[in-house]
């Protein structure tokens, strides 16, 4: 039988965590990820390295905002359906609050000088938060070769290919899946994970691998 005080106090924790980290962070969904990742896997140890890493694939690649979606997964790791609704209703709240004051509040001074200098800040200290978060995914994705030749060419076809992301997507879940039947073929391990992400973190709801509740969001 649940115990509902702890469950609830749980929902809180996950609401709270999310709820400080939306206000906190500009840029988008991507620009949240190392405070996501940070604070869920660092400070609150709800899941491990590994886990976000694939989290953030997902989220990534489903409809709707990163930042939204990978908080909605990991509230579902942690506690299940509810564990999703604390952290995208923690998550979207503040930002929601927070956009419509600004809409309000740029509308006056948008043709300001000063107020056009500080966009083109906030844009080169966003450009620094995501190029954090594309490392510490690279840590725990790119573990061999083949892996690191799917990047490389995902970011060639990308640049220089009129290629919707989606293809992209789909092509790398085909090719996921043929290396590693070629490797089962050959005989070879797929490539160990490595001893710095390996974290085998409790969960509330019983969730341990990629259960994903994907939310529309920002």
């Amino acid at each position: 039988m649940r115990d509902w005080k702890t469950y609830i106090s749980e929902l809180w924790s996950i609401f709270y965590t999310f709820l400080k980290i939306s206000p906190t962070t500009f840029g988008g969904g991507y620009a949240m990820i190392p405070v996501i990742e940070r604070e869920v896997v660092e400070k609150q140890k709800w899941v491990s390295s590994e886990e976000m890493a694939e989290m953030i694939s997902v989220a990534g690649s489903a409809p709707g905002g990163i930042g939204v979606n990978a908080a909605a997964s990991v509230g579902f790791q942690r506690a299940g359906v509810g564990g999703a609704a604390a952290a995208v209703i923690g998550i979207t709240i503040p930002t929601f609050l927070i956009v419509f004051v600004l809409c309000v509040a740029f509308s006056h001074v948008q043709e300001f000088p000063k107020a056009q200098a500080a966009l083109r800040g906030l844009h080169a200290g966003i450009a620094a938060l995501i190029t954090v978060a594309a490392y510490n995914m690279w840590k725990s994705s790119v573990v061999d070769k083949p892996t690191l030749a799917a990047v490389i060419c995902t970011v060639l076809l990308l640049l220089f290919m009129p290629i919707h992301p989606i293809w992209m997507i789909v092509g790398g879940l085909l090719a996921g899946h043929v290396i590693r039947y070629v490797q089962a073929l050959l005989g070879l391990r797929p490539p160990a994970i490595p001893a710095d992400v390996k974290d085998e973190s409790p969960s509330l709801s019983g969730y341990k691998y990629s259960d994903y509740f994907i939310a529309d969001g920002i």
